[in-house]
């Protein structure tokens, strides 16, 4: 099985204990890729220097919406030179979340219009973090770029009609763990009618185990789970399912 993690976060502390064990057991069970996620500029370093220290191991870079507050013109300089690092791959992850508004929604906004600029700047594609903002970041979406975006929408949380609009924007969509959830009918018909070609996998590790690891600390090789659901609802193999969308993650990020 050939199965890439689009979506983790590996450098956070809840692995500082076990992290080779983490990566090791992934790598077992079939996970050979990891994009590692960056959520304001030192959380960035940390998401890069494990990508320098595990070859299997990309990074992204980016301010998380919860984040943004903190964001000053000298960290964002910073944080646009590391776009030039040989292993970050992507910008992100970058969005809105009104949902907690951590951050108020009008810095969200100008930082979120920030980082579209350097995804036309620097051509790597954009990692989005959305909850509870859908309509607000298609009227930003739509008025930033030529079409299509190269993009994910991380860790999808809505229905199949909003994903449509996304999905005429050019973003793939991503599915973790809550896919697996028993009263997340809705996510599963979104997932079954997001075509093959854009479809993504993920953990948002340590966050949002699938459905039989609730309540413990999410890891890679617990994705298994979440493909042998999006595999069903594709009617296909977890192999089929793997391989499709590790090529589409390939393709999307041009990791080798």
């Amino acid at each position: 099985m050939n199965l890439t993690d689009t979506h983790i976060h590996l450098h956070f502390p809840q692995y500082d204990a076990d992290r080779p064990e983490v990566i090791q057991r992934a790598i077992q069970g079939g996970i050979h890729s990891f994009l590692n996620i960056g959520t304001d500029l030192e959380d960035s370093r940390k998401a890069i220097a494990i990508a320098e220290a595990y070859p299997e191991v990309y990074a992204a870079v980016g301010y998380h919406p919860h984040e943004t507050k903190t964001a000053n013109p000298e960290d964002l300089a910073e944080l646009e030179k590391l776009l030039a690092h040989p292993k970050v791959v992507a910008i992100g992850e970058v969005g809105l979340d009104y949902f907690h508004e951590h951050s108020p929604r009008d810095v969200q906004e100008k930082l979120l219009r920030t980082f579209l600029a350097w995804y036309e700047q620097y051509h790597k594609p954009i990692i989005i973090h959305c909850r509870d903002a859908y309509e607000d970041l298609l009227r930003i979406l739509r008025e930033h770029t030529r079409l299509p975006y190269r993009g994910v929408l991380h860790c999808y949380s809505s229905d199949a009609g909003t994903m449509k609009e996304y999905l005429d924007l050019g973003f793939h969509i991503a599915f973790g763990g809550a896919l697996t959830y028993k009263k997340n009918d809705g996510l599963r018909e979104a997932c079954r009618q997001c075509p093959k070609d854009r479809l993504l996998l993920e953990t948002d590790a340590p966050y949002l185990p699938p459905q039989s690891k609730r309540g413990k600390r999410n890891e890679p090789l617990y994705m298994i789970e979440t493909a042998e659901c999006v595999a069903q609802l594709h009617d296909m193999s977890v192999e089929e399912i793997a391989n499709l969308t590790t090529a589409n993650a390939r393709a999307l990020f041009e990791m080798p």
